[in-house]
């Protein structure tokens, strides 16, 4: 029997995409990759594949996830089997770098960034951004992984030289010039079958931990700097929203062969654009989606049982 095979390293992340499978009667099956054997005598089985692997695997013990994973979808699509999510969305969710590479070919303004090998490098590529506040990060990241904001370069060479000092997993740290929303907001937009699904609205006044898992909303209940103090929704899905830069994203997705992605951007005090994420292995936050009664995980069972159903 032909099944949707769903590719990832943690359960946390993919339990609600299966209870909606579960709900709409299609038959799955999880391949777990956080580690493994792959026998390239064989073929895969019949079926589709959705590929839902992580830049931060390695937050969760998982190091090699996203290598291995790699390796596999190259398997798959070496055997025409249909893969959502293959070996390009794998490329770009690992790298920053290849991200905003990709965003600019299509038109989409990203904010300026410097990638850096290096602690002293990383003090040097700050001294260009001539006094004016900037944040790091990690190339490889998710969950907001490395992301401080600085005014000084001396505060960021305490940073760099402390102990606090986060080591990014591929050695690649980015300097990005910090773009200031004046609603302390950021919008991430939802795309399922490479087209638009809703966009929400996320309060970033707390932080850069803006992971919308119900897993990671968890996580925030003990960290400081994910307290609530007043009854503002930290998501927020906008009943209607439009923007021509829609057309930019659905245009970048259908090249990479991407077909379920959230693409993150921020305005400034002006309206102009930075586009600055796109995550290949989108979430949804559950509180939000039951005020508005749109459901992007219910939204990817069914192109996946319609998918498969061909």
């Amino acid at each position: 029997m032909k099944k949707v095979y769903i590719i990832h390293e943690n359960r946390e992340w993919t339990v609600h995409l299966t209870n909606r499978l579960d709900q709409l009667q299609v038959p799955y099956e999880e391949w777990y990759l956080d580690g493994g054997r792959l026998d390239l005598s064989k073929e895969p089985p019949e079926g589709i594949y959705y590929n839902r692997m992580s830049a931060s695997s390695h937050t969760r013990g998982h190091r090699y996830a996203p290598e291995f994973t790699l390796q596999v979808l190259a398997w798959l699509e070496a055997h025409g089997r249909k893969v959502f999510n293959g070996t390009r969305a794998l490329q770009l969710e690992i790298s920053k770098v290849q991200q905003y590479l990709e965003l600019k070919k299509f038109g989409i303004h990203t904010p300026r960034t410097i990638a850096t090998v290096g602690k002293e490098q990383i003090i040097e590529a700050a001294n260009e951004f001539d006094g004016v506040p900037f944040i790091t990060k990690h190339n490889r990241a998710g969950k907001g992984l490395g992301v401080q904001l600085f005014q000084s370069i001396p505060a960021l060479r305490n940073y760099v030289e402390g102990q606090s000092f986060e080591e990014p997993i591929d050695g690649i740290t980015l300097i990005q010039e910090y773009i200031q929303s004046p609603e302390n907001c950021i919008i991430r937009c939802e795309f399922v079958g490479g087209k638009f699904v809703y966009a929400v609205k996320v309060d970033s006044s707390g932080g850069f931990q803006l992971c919308p898992a119900d897993a990671c909303q968890i996580e925030d209940l003990f960290c400081p700097i994910g307290e609530q103090t007043d009854v503002k929704p930290k998501f927020e899905i906008l009943e209607t929203f439009s923007n021509p830069i829609l057309r930019n994203y659905e245009k970048l997705l259908a090249a990479n062969d991407i077909q379920i992605a959230g693409i993150e951007f921020i305005q400034n005090a002006d309206g102009e654009i930075f586009t600055y994420d796109i995550n290949t292995n989108t979430n949804y936050n559950a509180d939000a989606e039951a005020k508005t009664e749109k459901y992007g995980m219910l939204e990817l069972a069914r192109f996946l049982s319609t998918e498969l159903n061909k």
